[in-house]
């Protein structure tokens, strides 16, 4: 017994010192990433703030390189995520619903499937999947609708995903209770389930808009425009989208056209942290107000 704890004694030094350098090394790799992203991030912000300004945003890419804008392509973003967001955000939260709440047996454990396999696909081949099924099957062509229609699927697995795991963060004792009190499951799901899994649902939009608003391979492969000054004005009109616009932008010669570019991805970034500001903002301003609610349902 003697001998183990004068061993054991012995090991703890070298144990610390391995423990020491485990930690220094999980802290280089958080660490790493971040001086790259800050390095990138001051070479964009160097490169394109001098061309950020009004005239940019409102003008077209028609215009002499030196003062190329991105208005079409900044409307045409704008309606896409519109849109993508009034078709994914309703089918990925129902579906969700349907799977977590009702679904049992082997149709639920097929769409499970199909959801994992829509996850991991490549964002490549959502373009030419829109470009096979939207664009040519439905003779959609290369048009608003069509971009729209193939961007939700591209985000409906991230909708789908994380509306689960905000309804399986609800208790299953408060389904319980609502259903012995007599309530049926759908009023159980609509005045309990709902109201406590919407901070959780709202994260999971700002995310599959995040991830719709950069998005540029499918739109390439489906044929969006990298040149047009003329903004979008039905569903069947052809569009451009700002990541299409800096991905040709960067890929020319001139240095204006790679400023250009770089302001674009400035003010992509821009509309990124406001996109995430209000989702903070709006599941902070939820968490508060359920928590009111149910503390004024105790009280009453």
């Amino acid at each position: 017994m003697a001998l183990n704890r004068e061993r054991g004694v012995r090991a703890a030094p070298s144990s610390r010192a391995l423990e020491r350098a485990f930690a220094g090394l999980c802290l280089a790799a958080v660490l790493l990433p971040i001086a790259l992203l800050l390095a990138l991030l001051g070479d964009v912000l160097y490169d394109g703030l001098s061309r950020l300004d009004w005239a940019f945003v409102t003008s077209s890419s028609a215009r002499p390189l030196a003062r190329a804008g991105v208005l079409a392509g900044l409307v045409g973003s704008l309606y896409l995520v519109g849109l993508t967001a009034l078709i994914a955000l309703p089918l990925g939260v129902g579906a969700a619903l349907y799977l977590e709440e009702y679904g049992r047996g082997r149709l639920a454990r097929i769409i499970e499937l199909n959801i994992s396999n829509l996850a991991g696909m490549p964002s490549i081949l959502y373009g030419l999947l829109g470009l096979e099924v939207f664009a040519r099957t439905l003779a959609l062509g290369r048009s608003l609708i069509a971009g729209a229609l193939m961007m939700a699927l591209v985000v409906m697995p991230i909708v789908i995903l994380s509306t689960r795991e905000a309804l399986r963060a609800v208790p299953p004792s408060l389904r319980e209770a609502g259903l012995a009190l007599g309530a049926t499951r759908w009023q159980v799901i609509r005045q309990l389930v709902l109201p406590m899994s919407l901070p959780g649902i709202v994260t999971g939009a700002s995310l599959a808009i995040s991830r719709a608003i950069g998005a540029a391979a499918p739109l390439i492969v489906l044929g969006a425009l990298t040149s047009v000054d003329v903004l979008p004005t039905g569903l069947r009109s052809a569009f451009t989208a700002l990541p299409v616009q800096i991905f040709d932008w960067i890929g020319r010669p001139e240095a204006e056209f790679r400023r250009s570019a770089a302001a674009g991805i400035v003010l992509l970034l821009l509309m990124l942290l406001l996109i995430n500001g209000l989702a903070l903002y709006l599941r902070a301003f939820l968490h508060a107000f359920l928590r009111n609610a149910l503390q004024g349902r105790a009280r009453s």
